[in-house]
C-alpha cells in the first residue's frame, strides 16, 4: 500500500478542472488545516501591504473562497484549478491575469532586469502550487503547471509566466518558499526563463501565437 502511495502520478490518471467546477469542500481538503498553505490560503500576491499584519486567517479563507467561486459552474471566472485522483482532490494551482494579484505588480523582483509592463492584463500569471497532504513528492506540480497551458491560452492571454525557485539536488526547500514552483517543473512544461532577477528566482514564460492557433482551427488542425 506504501508503495502505491508513493507511486508517481501519471498526467493521466488526473482530471483537472477550473476551481468555479470544483466544491468548496474539496479545496479545503487540498489546503488542509494547517501547514503554510492553510495559513496562506494563497493570497501572498493578493494582499497590499505586511501581509501577515494586514491580513487575518478569516480574511484570506473568504477571500479564497470568493475568488475561486467554488460550487458555481457557471461563473464568469475564477482563480485556479483543482486536480482529482480517483475522485479525490489532490492538488490546486493558481493562475488568472497577471493585474489579478496586485502585490506581485509593486514587488520589484518579477520585473529587475526587463522592461514589462506590469498592467499588462494580457500576461496571465502562475503563482501558487498546493498538494494535498500525503500526495507531496509525486510530481503533480508538472501536471498542475502542464495544464495551466492550454487554460490560459484558451481564455485569451498573449503569454503565461512564473516566478520559480532553483532547487539543488540534496538540499531542502521549505514548503512555505516553493509554493511558486520549480524552475524544473516550469521547465518540463514548456516555459522558458526569460529574466534571473535573484540568485534562487527565476521568470519563466511561453508566448502564445494566437493567429498560428485561429489558423490551424480554420484548417481544421487540431
Amino acid at each position: 500500500m506504501m508503495a502505491a502511495m508513493e507511486a508517481p502520478i501519471r498526467v493521466e490518471q488526473l482530471r483537472i478542472v477550473p476551481a468555479n467546477e470544483a466544491s468548496w469542500d474539496d479545496v479545503v481538503a487540498v489546503f488542509g488545516t494547517r501547514d503554510y498553505p492553510a495559513r496562506c490560503h494563497c493570497q501572498r500576491f493578493k494582499v497590499l501591504g505586511w501581509f501577515w499584519r494586514d491580513s487575518t486567517p478569516e480574511e484570506r479563507t473568504e477571500m479564497l473562497r470568493a475568488q475561486t467561486a467554488c460550487d458555481e459552474p457557471d461563473a464568469a471566472a475564477t482563480s485556479g484549478l483543482v486536480a482529482y485522483l480517483d475522485g479525490v482532490p489532490v492538488g490546486w494551482v493558481a493562475v488568472e491575469p497577471r493585474t489579478a494579484y496586485p502585490k506581485l505588480r509593486t514587488m520589484p523582483i518579477p520585473w529587475r532586469g526587463r522592461d514589462e509592463d506590469s498592467g499588462d492584463d494580457g500576461v496571465w500569471a502562475v503563482t501558487c502550487f498546493v498538494v494535498r497532504k500525503g500526495y507531496r513528492g509525486r510530481g503533480l506540480t508538472y501536471a498542475l503547471a502542464e495544464a495551466t497551458i492550454p487554460y490560459a491560452r484558451e481564455r485569451g492571454a498573449r503569454a503565461l509566466e512564473g516566478y520559480p525557485m532553483i532547487t539543488e539536488p540534496g538540499k531542502e526547500v521549505t514548503w512555505g518558499e516553493l509554493f511558486v514552483g520549480a524552475r524544473q517543473v516550469f521547465e518540463d512544461a514548456g516555459f522558458r526563463e526569460v529574466s534571473h532577477p535573484t540568485l534562487r528566482r527565476v521568470v519563466m514564460r511561453i508566448d502564445f501565437d494566437h493567429s498560428t492557433i485561429s489558423e490551424r482551427h480554420d484548417e481544421g488542425e487540431p
